[in-house]
């Protein structure tokens, strides 16, 4: 008895010291994360769960893990688990605990970023549209109503978690959370109330006692009790406010986010792989990639306004899951170089040393080791830097890393990695597009623009977010009596409209009037056309069709949307202007539109017989169309392509794959200049796609198909031409290695052969991927006949970039001489 008393309280004390072993899994000092009693350096990078799909998961956080990250990264979306108060969803696409058990499968870390503010270019900044609904509310301050609903939704997330076992204090994934997001942009908006509230986060979230460090991202005067991060596209001068916080960087913005009428953002592999060296350079310890796979913004989850649906943002995974080459494995090669001195870089002694002309050697030394960074921040020029009695050169912003402080393992600026050129291929399941056959329907709206009949009424113009953020769509419906005496009555007359930066279409008397829209950043716009109207009665309907609510800026939330009028009849009678305000007649309001209200994007054989299959309309407003497709053979991502359609939104198989808009186009402002790597990157630098549709192709996952027959629904709210839309696949379709003298050219075709070596030589080599020249030296052996030995025929090859395997090259002593091959994948 007395021996199991015994054994039964050993148990207990083991227990205990086992629970109190990983209540500290998860420190920090002002050097570095500690993990499981070690420094650490944590490259991570950022997955949104909702822009892909549960299948798609763990391919793409294998080849996170594979492409040497040791974490993931992701937001949390309120208003998407949240859509209704206290009505939750976690399912399909939307299951958290599922995708932080993915990452824990691969044996990665995991870093949940809570906010739950998420901005993310995301509808509303993540918020519920409910929450600004609330009488009393004041979001992103210290309000009672805003923070017990914020409270109440971070709690949820950390019970769901904890119950789950999900922190690292537990022995789950998660070794770091953020509470709030760059409210230190924005703080000054909000006053002193601004800082009660930053402080109670702080608080709030530590009363969670989730067991591992709380982050606050861009603010610099956040609480002891959190770290604060950076944000940017180059973080190496950043300083956390305080001593004991390790130097975190929490987005490395791997590109930039597309809106409708932008060109399409390119960041080289040069700089990004720049950025991340010289912040490790400078005793930086966690560095998160955002995006790492941007994604989809599926459904109507795009904010802005004025988001596109594809979030690809550039990023090292390419929104269909593909890899992004060169960037994911020049980035890769860089991983693994830092990840070799990993124990100097944390525990090391720091000394940096400025040669001037933005030339720097740093070094660290611990326990008779030492690892090497040398740098050149120079924008223009390349140097020769000497080290220990030798030379090494530099390029022109670039680090090289020397693990040895020896032997250069890896430059920024040259890339031994291949670039892979995306191609599209017709769907070989069917001949298209003659091989779909369109139905159609109009949209019903005689009850809207004739009658003017709603489901709710007001005495003034209401905010289109009252309507909770149901749909899109919102019909604003008077209507006016005119009689001939009254002043307003005449040959000239006009209805304006003072609208918001999203779309309107007007009717008046049942007759279409015009539409009118903004671009991205404006928010309001003047609509003004001529009209003729009637003696007696007439009835104004407006159509108002968001495009993505407003989702950055101090007091963004208040930002209006729809029309927020005044909306007015304008008499022009010589100098004389007469003005007939409607504002605060009775208006009439309709939320979303018949064919969404009745699910035509769902499949429903009863209602079949009201779709027509012949005289199929083109450029008619307000139209639906479907039509069934087989899937695309093979496993390549599946694009949807809509050129020739205006604005709307398209679903497959009742899924939804986000609002298309291929009409607008982008600016034709494009530099013909070849882009370069060198000096500070923004987000317009090295853009491409002017003069072209904003997006042409939709991304519809694997997941959404059917084996056998599939549907199509389009709703055009614009007018378009359905008879050129057709289903593509996406594949590597050519790739051209590179790889400077004493590295490896590497080549893979992603599980396709290489089929044909258009292009082989080793030595000075000019021109880009597809254009390549010979310059004015090279190899004496034969390389393009070696090249095809060794690579024709096979998925993958390697040949050494040497003179041993290739032949002399007499090349000057300035020439970095370097394999180029051009291969065609079958």
């Amino acid at each position: 008895m007395i021996s199991s008393k015994r054994h039964f309280l050993f148990l207990v004390f083991s227990l205990l010291c086992f629970i109190s072993s990983y209540a500290d899994i998860v420190s920090h000092d002002g050097r570095a994360l500690t993990i499981n009693g070690k420094r650490r350096i944590i490259l991570s990078g950022s997955i949104h769960y909702p822009r892909s799909t549960v299948e798609m998961w763990p391919d793409l956080i294998k080849k996170s893990k594979e492409g040497g990250l040791d974490a993931i990264e992701t937001y949390v979306f309120w208003n998407a688990h949240e859509p209704l108060r206290r009505q939750y969803d976690f399912s399909g696409n939307l299951d958290l605990v599922r995708f932080i058990k993915t990452v824990q499968n691969e044996g990665l870390y995991a870093v949940l970023r809570i906010g739950p503010y998420v901005c993310a270019e995301w509808n509303y900044g993540g918020f519920p549209v409910w929450l600004h609904n609330l009488p009393g509310v004041e979001l992103r301050t210290s309000n009672t109503v805003y923070m017990n609903e914020m409270q109440n939704f971070t709690t949820l997330i950390v019970d769901m978690l904890k119950k789950e076992n999900l922190f690292a204090s537990q022995g789950g994934p998660i070794i770091l959370a953020q509470i709030e997001n760059e409210y230190g942009n924005v703080i000054s908006t909000y006053g002193d109330a601004g800082k009660a509230y930053m402080n109670w986060c702080a608080s709030m979230a530590n009363s969670l006692d989730i067991g591992v460090p709380w982050i606050m991202c861009q603010q610099d005067d956040a609480p002891p009790s959190v770290i604060n991060t950076c944000n940017g596209f180059y973080c190496d001068q950043f300083t956390p406010n305080n001593p004991n916080s390790p130097k975190m960087w929490t987005e490395n913005w791997t590109g930039w986010f597309k809106n409708w009428g932008s060109k399409h953002p390119f960041r080289t592999a040069e700089d990004l792989a720049f950025s991340v060296a010289r912040f490790f350079q400078n005793m930086g310890t966690f560095q998160n990639y955002y995006m790492y796979h941007g994604g989809t913004n599926f459904g109507r989850t795009a904010g802005g306004p004025y988001i596109t649906t594809s979030y690809d943002y550039n990023a090292p995974l390419n929104e269909y899951g593909d890899l992004n080459q060169p960037k994911y494995g020049h980035l890769k090669k860089l991983h693994d170089a830092l990840h070799s001195i990993e124990k100097v870089l944390t525990y090391g002694d720091y000394n940096n040393t400025d040669l001037g002309s933005y030339n720097y050697i740093t070094e660290f030394k611990h326990n008779g080791v030492s690892s090497c960074f040398l740098g050149n921040a120079n924008s223009s020029s390349d140097a020769t830097i000497n080290y220990n009695g030798v030379d090494y050169h530099v390029p022109a912003w670039s680090v090289s890393i020397l693990p040895d402080c020896k032997t250069e393992v890896y430059n920024t600026a040259k890339v031994n990695t291949q670039t892979s050129v995306m191609v599209k291929k017709a769907n070989d399941a069917e001949v298209e597009p003659t091989g779909l056959n369109w139905k159609w329907r109009p949209e019903i709206i005689d009850e809207p623009v004739v009658l003017g009949k709603g489901q709710l009424s007001s005495g003034q113009l209401v905010d289109q977010k009252a309507i909770n953020d149901v749909s899109d769509y919102l019909w604003y419906m008077t209507s006016v009596n005119l009689d001939k005496k009254d002043p307003i009555v005449g040959d000239t007359m006009t209805l304006r409209v003072n609208a918001t930066g999203h779309i309107m279409h007007a009717y008046v008397n049942g007759e279409y009037l015009a539409s009118q829209w903004a671009t991205y950043g404006v928010f309001n716009y003047v609509f003004e056309k001529d009209v003729k109207f009637k003696h007696g009665k007439n009835q104004i309907s407006i159509l108002s069709a968001t495009v993505g609510l407003q989702n950055y800026g101090g007091e963004y939330d208040s930002v209006r949307a729809g029309l927020p009028g005044p909306i007015e009849i304008i008499r022009k009678k010589g100098d004389e202007t007469i003005i007939k305000d409607l504002s605060s007649h009775k208006w009439s309001y309709k939320i979303g539109l018949k064919g969404l209200d009745d699910k035509l994007f769902k499949a429903d054989l009863k209602s079949d017989s009201q779709w027509k299959s012949t005289d199929l309309p083109v450029n008619r407003m307000l139209t639906w169309y479907k039509t069934t497709f087989k899937p695309p053979i093979g496993e390549d991502a599946i694009v949807l392509d809509l050129q020739g359609l205006g604005k709307g939104l398209a679903w497959v198989n009742g899924n939804s794959l986000g609002r298309y808009w291929p009409s607008y186009m982008t600016e034709d402002t494009c530099s013909n200049d070849p882009c370069d790597y060198r000096g500070g990157y923004w987000s317009w630098k090295c853009a491409t796609n002017c003069g072209k549709p904003s997006q042409r192709w939709y991304h519809v996952p694997r997941s959404f198909i059917n084996e056998g027959d599939n549907e199509l629904v389009l709703f055009e709210e614009f007018g378009g031409d359905p008879s050129l839309v057709n289903f593509q696949t996406v594949r590597v379709g050519s790739v051209c290695g590179n790889a400077y003298e004493g590295n490896d050219m590497e080549l893979s075709c992603q599980g396709r052969a290489i089929s044909e070596i258009k292009f082989a030589s080793f030595g000075e080599v000019g021109g880009a991927c597809g254009s390549f020249e010979k310059g004015s030296c090279e190899a004496s052996k034969d390389v393009l006949s070696i090249v095809q030995k060794e690579c024709v025929g096979k998925q993958s090859c390697s040949v050494p970039a040497s003179e041993d395997r290739l032949g002399s090259a007499s090349c000057d002593a300035g020439v970095s001489k370097r394999l180029v091959v051009e291969a065609v994948c079958n």
